[in-house]
């Protein structure tokens, strides 16, 4: 093999598969872990994954990467950027290592179910690479943060979030369980690689380090980066499965399957990333907004892609680009009156000059949201502070876990959608969250939203008290407004402005 180049070798070892004897085949791919769905074997060795690597090739690129990435963290450590940024950008860094790193973590395990059990051999090759990737991601997403737990005791939600009950983390995890830890290795590969890895990812990743640059993190644009590029290779894993179930007459199945993880990677994002890029990042440091983030990373190019390989847009997609004008404001407003509940602090986001641009972006955005701040910045200006959080606890949707929101003032749309299925009634934020349940119940109605946990009694003291222990947030985690209301400011001197 020493002698040989490359492209004479690599095919052959890139499809290497054997022939069991001592089991049968399908008790070494069984349909439940391997997915196979009755597809032959030589239907699978037809895989072929468009990105390429040997591990040679793989080791050599990946400790440049890690040491470009460290080398940047070292020579900029003593910058303390963190003690000099925006709070709202703080925020963000904090948000994102809480949502992100276990996940990354429990992604190489998805990995390796690839790796032993696809029966197509370039799957398995592919998703050995996948996993190390992964667990890279998890390792360098916990270090980063680490280092500034000593400033501030948020930065360990790194590690934490997704060891509590706290509501975002009941999300996420419901969510990444959904679409990683329990499907087969060909669903895995669809609903992970193909439906979110190929799109939301890139959004999270290069919109936040083209913002994380404009703001000078360079250290975390730098971290984001690096990580994106190994998700554009190992991302590659789904389209060849799809072309398989798609040949195989498979193809409704796989519709299925990319219309749920695509609706429910949407969901999360418009808490997560949607709040981030809108709101938290400082105005002028802004490259586009959410929407056009997701117009470019996620409607154009998944549009392309589902059309290029066969499939169909999904049939909530009409509705789905409607809602790029409105779920991330809801969330974020709710986020923001909810901040005790979560391990950052919210940033408002919406001072005279931010208003405007999210007016220009959003048209109608004063007329509707707006009209909400316009109450919540009366009540700081006449010391009604308590008016400005919670009291008690929103309704969640049962299958994204996130509050059910929609938008206010002149364009009231809000509608919680019930479904009785089994003696249980069930509360969803929107048609689609619902008819993503009944297209498949009994994966879904056994689980207990934060407020369905609340009324069984789980939750002692029934009070937003108990609810914030019940999610473990302590003195110095629960969140608050980030600027500490300085924002306020710009109110009163528009309005001395406006009186002279």
């Amino acid at each position: 093999m020493a002698i040989l180049e490359r492209e004479e070798w690599y095919d052959l070892t890139r499809t290497t598969n054997w022939t069991t004897k001592f089991v049968t085949e399908e008790e070494f791919y069984p349909d439940e872990m391997s997915g196979h769905r009755g597809i032959p074997a030589e239907a699978w060795e037809t895989y072929d994954e468009p990105y390429k690597v040997t591990y040679p090739e793989y080791v050599a690129t990946q400790r440049e990467k890690d040491a470009g990435v460290y080398s940047v963290k070292a020579a900029l450590e003593r910058d303390a950027f963190v003690d000099r940024a925006d709070p709202g950008w703080v925020s963000t860094m904090i948000a994102h290592y809480g949502a992100i790193a276990l996940a990354e973590y429990a992604a190489s395990i998805a990995e390796a179910k690839m790796a032993r059990f696809a029966k197509a051999p370039g799957n398995r090759n592919m998703a050995v690479f996948g996993m190390m990737d992964e667990n890279r991601h998890g390792q360098i997403q916990l270090f980063y943060p680490h280092a500034n737990v000593k400033r501030n005791r948020q930065w360990d939600w790194a590690h934490k979030a997704y060891h509590t009950n706290e509501w975002a983390a009941i999300a996420a995890r419901s969510f990444f369980d959904d679409i990683m830890m329990t499907r087969d290795a060909v669903a895995t590969s669809i609903m992970l690689t193909f439906a979110f890895e190929t799109g939301f990812t890139n959004m999270q990743f290069l919109g936040l380090a083209a913002d994380a640059a404009e703001a000078g993190d360079h250290t975390f644009s730098n971290l984001i980066s690096s990580i994106q590029t190994d998700e554009s290779r190992h991302a590659q894993q789904g389209a060849p499965s799809l072309k398989i179930l798609i040949a195989n007459g498979k193809k409704e199945e796989a519709q299925n399957l990319i219309d749920t993880a695509i609706w429910r990677a949407w969901k999360l994002f418009t808490a997560l990333t949607g709040p981030i890029l809108d709101y938290y990042t400082p105005l002028e440091s802004r490259k586009e907004s959410f929407k056009e983030f997701m117009l470019e990373w996620i409607v154009a190019q998944f549009e392309r892609q589902l059309l290029d390989l066969g499939l169909d847009k999904p049939w909530y997609w009409d509705q789905f680009i409607s809602d790029l004008d409105e779920t991330h404001h809801g969330m974020h407003l709710g986020i923001w009156f909810w901040r005790p509940t979560v391990w950052w602090d919210p940033a408002a986001g919406v001072t005279p000059n931010e208003r405007e641009w999210l007016e220009e972006k959003y048209p109608g955005w004063n007329n509707t949201w707006g009209e909400c701040w316009d109450v919540i910045v009366d009540n700081l200006q006449n010391g009604k502070p308590e008016l400005t959080g919670p009291e008690t606890l929103p309704t969640i949707c049962n299958m994204c876990q996130l509050p059910i929101v929609g938008t206010p003032g002149q364009g009231w749309n809000v509608k919680d959608h019930q479904l009785e299925h089994n003696g249980r009634l069930y509360h969803f934020g929107s048609e689609v969250d619902m008819k993503i349940f009944q297209m498949d119940p009994e994966r879904y109605q056994n689980h207990m939203s934060f407020i369905d946990r609340f009324l069984a009694g789980e939750i002692q003291p029934m009070d937003l008290g108990g609810g914030l222990k019940y999610m473990g947030l302590s003195p110095g985690e629960m969140g608050d407004d980030a600027h500490g209301y300085s924002w306020l400011e710009a109110y009163s001197t528009k309005k001395s402005d406006d009186a002279a």
